[in-house]
């Protein structure tokens, strides 16, 4: 399975990378791909590809605010492969959105 995911939260330090760190783990464990693009405090990392997220079985937008490029999510969006949850509940239960994310 090939999971993309953005974390963001409201100040964009600790639970963007908290969030990101619990999926990147949840994935590891499950021997699945994954990349997780943070929009936090030093701007955009490891940004997401056109061709990473058409590739995908599922997104994960672990945002608790806008974020930069959502627009590039529509067509995963409309094909009901998108869990658009709060950072904070990812970093409480990754497991849980992962097993979320299997059953898209």
């Amino acid at each position: 399975m090939k999971i993309v995911a953005v974390a963001a939260c409201t100040i964009g330090i600790a639970h963007t990378y908290m969030a990101q760190e619990a999926i990147e783990q949840e994935c590891k464990k499950r021997g699945y791909a994954c990349k997780v693009e943070t929009q936090g405090g030093m701007g955009i990392e490891n940004e997401l590809d056109e061709d990473e997220i058409a590739e995908a079985d599922a997104v994960i937008l672990a945002i608790a605010i806008g974020i930069e490029g959502e627009e590039r999510f529509e067509e995963k969006e409309e094909a009901g492969k998108i869990i658009k949850i709060d950072p904070s509940v990812v970093i409480r239960d990754p497991a849980e959105i992962i097993d979320r994310a299997e059953k898209l």
